[in-house]
């Protein structure tokens, strides 16, 4: 089974890696498409968690503005590294998740939802009522590429200037959403991930069992806001530049319906609903004012024939081994 696991993750990722980049290296608009498909992969990862303790976050945009405007700022007025600021947007991030989540986790149901909501409208009304800060409506602009990481003397990484900057961002955003993504795929197959599902199952219970149910709702919130941050960042650094709508409500409810549309039973859901749902938006531009009407009538069917997500199609022999979640009650069984 391990030995399967493998090999499977190793042919994606000479797909990803070798094949794609190889074969789009001269065209550059579709090589930004799956960069942006990558970030907004990362931050739908966040929006997935927090579904698994079963709640719904609407506000996963603003936490993105925030990370973004988090490293834009520690970029262009405290002139930091963009990786230095990638941190920085991580912590900002998290910080913020914890002060909001405390209070804000305490709702059930509904008025949790509700109260998100608004996060990302608030994020944006802040990023243009501070304008010594985030340069107001004008936005954040002309930020530099990301240069060189070095280490102890040794490059890891060169300067994105030296290089072609766009094969450069596609394999930097493609990094990000493998590190991601493992450790999403880490934290639901450990322990904490056991817990998490305990919630969703039934918080009462759970709690009557000894789990901190609130400490455990606020831990999701951080590692979702983390999430966010680091698309945040790393979509600042891609787009050179930052606005106060740069992240929108309409993100914010794209990001609910990549992982509704991938498949809230699989921890890839939400890669497999972005990258589908995004470059089919992308793909459908030569319609153009049609565009929006073909596209929701395409998620409309995807609805109807695949109700629990792109992730439930039958591939058994696939499914099974490497993308479904675990399930609590199968213990004995072997981790999947």
């Amino acid at each position: 089974m391990k030995l399967k696991k493998i090999a499977l993750a190793a042919l994606f990722l000479l797909v990803y890696l070798v094949v794609i980049p190889l074969a789009f290296k001269s065209k550059t608009y579709f090589l930004g498409v799956l960069t942006t498909a990558s970030v907004l992969s990362v931050i739908s990862a966040g929006v997935w968690l927090i579904f698994y303790i079963g709640r719904i976050n609407m506000g996963q945009g603003g936490f993105a503005l925030v990370g973004g405007y988090a490293s834009a700022i520690l970029i262009s007025r405290l002139g930091c590294s963009f990786w230095t600021s990638l941190v920085g947007a991580i912590i900002v991030t998290v910080l913020i998740s914890i002060l909001i989540g405390m209070p804000l986790l305490r709702l059930k149901g509904v008025y949790f939802s509700m109260i998100t909501l608004s996060l990302t409208e608030t994020a944006r009304l802040a990023a243009q009522c501070f304008p010594a800060l985030t340069n107001g409506p004008k936005g954040i602009l002309n930020l530099p590429l990301p240069g060189a990481l070095t280490i102890g003397g040794v490059t890891l990484i060169p300067d994105f200037a030296t290089v072609d900057k766009h094969l450069a961002l596609y394999y930097l955003g493609a990094f990000l959403l493998i590190v991601v993504f493992a450790v999403l795929y880490r934290i639901v197959n450990s322990r904490l991930g056991w817990l998490f599902r305990s919630l969703q199952q039934n918080e009462d219970l759970a709690s009557s069992f000894g789990v901190n149910v609130p400490r455990l709702r606020v831990i999701a919130l951080a590692i979702c806001a983390a999430f966010a941050g680091v698309g945040g960042a790393f979509f600042v650094t891609m787009q050179q530049s930052i606005y106060p709508a740069s992240f929108t409500f309409q993100d914010s409810t794209n990001f609910l319906l990549y992982c509704f549309l991938g498949g809230l039973g699989s921890v890839w859901g939400a890669i497999v609903g972005t990258f589908v749902l995004f470059i089919s938006f992308e793909m459908l531009q030569g319609f153009n004012q049609y565009q929006p009407l073909i596209y929701s009538l395409i998620m409309i069917g995807l609805m109807l024939w695949l109700p629990n997500g792109l992730m439930s199609l039958k591939l058994p022999w696939l499914r099974n081994r490497f993308f479904c979640v675990p399930d609590p009650q199968d213990e004995g069984k072997e981790e999947r």
